[in-house]
């Protein structure tokens, strides 16, 4: 499916801000979204690893920077999760500044996937997000995640009312379904992400929906 052995994806490190990351070189690709958007789950499927990211019942738990490699000068980076009620408000602020940093100073990232529950798509949080991504001038690729919990009518609704709201951020933003337990949406996601590490941002033509 891809030339990019992401099966063979591996731990590097943690770190708490931009700079306890690894040298600013080669290419890297953004992975964010809130607490209980399966962000962990899809770099799992996505990586064919059980437990590459590791899931937790209690979300928002973790507030590092964890970094992957895919092979030499590839990278995966899992960005803490966002907007959990339980995280402190002084630890809010820094991770926000720690994030608009990170998007605007990282010269090795090529693209941002931002994921976002189907059922409960393009929350305050998730829009800033990705308003501070296309600022920068960085493509996302906003996954409506747990795409399994809708039928196929529901799901595909939610999929052009998505299209429809990302318009207002230009062409910058492409919206996809994707299911960590179908395995759905699974091809496009490698499909940008190979096209991201390619050095290729222009958007891939890809039929709607499609199972």
């Amino acid at each position: 499916m891809s030339r990019y052995p992401f099966q063979q994806t591996h731990f590097i490190t943690s770190a708490p801000n931009i700079r306890a990351m690894p040298d600013d070189e080669g290419i890297e690709v953004a992975f964010a979204g809130r607490s209980n958007a399966g962000k962990s789950s899809a770099l799992n499927t996505l990586t064919q690893q059980k437990s590459l990211a590791r899931t937790s019942k209690t979300p928002g738990r973790t507030q590092l920077i964890n970094v992957f490699e895919v092979q030499p000068g590839y990278r995966l980076i899992d960005l803490p999760g966002y907007g959990f009620a339980q995280v402190p408000e002084a630890m809010k602020i820094e991770w926000q500044k720690s994030l608009s940093e990170y998007l605007q100073k990282r010269e090795s990232l090529q693209g941002l996937v931002v994921l976002m529950d189907i059922r409960h798509p393009f929350k305050e949080l998730d829009q800033h997000l990705i308003q501070w991504a296309v600022d920068c001038e960085l493509p996302v690729l906003a996954l409506l995640t747990k795409a399994d919990k809708l039928k196929q009518g529901a799901r595909k609704k939610a999929l052009l009312e998505g299209r429809k709201l990302a318009e207002e951020f230009g062409e910058l933003v492409q919206v996809e379904t994707f299911s960590s337990l179908k395995r759905q949406g699974l091809d496009k996601l490698v499909i940008k992400l190979s096209g991201w590490f390619d050095g290729d941002a222009a958007d891939d033509d890809i039929d709607e929906d499609s199972e």
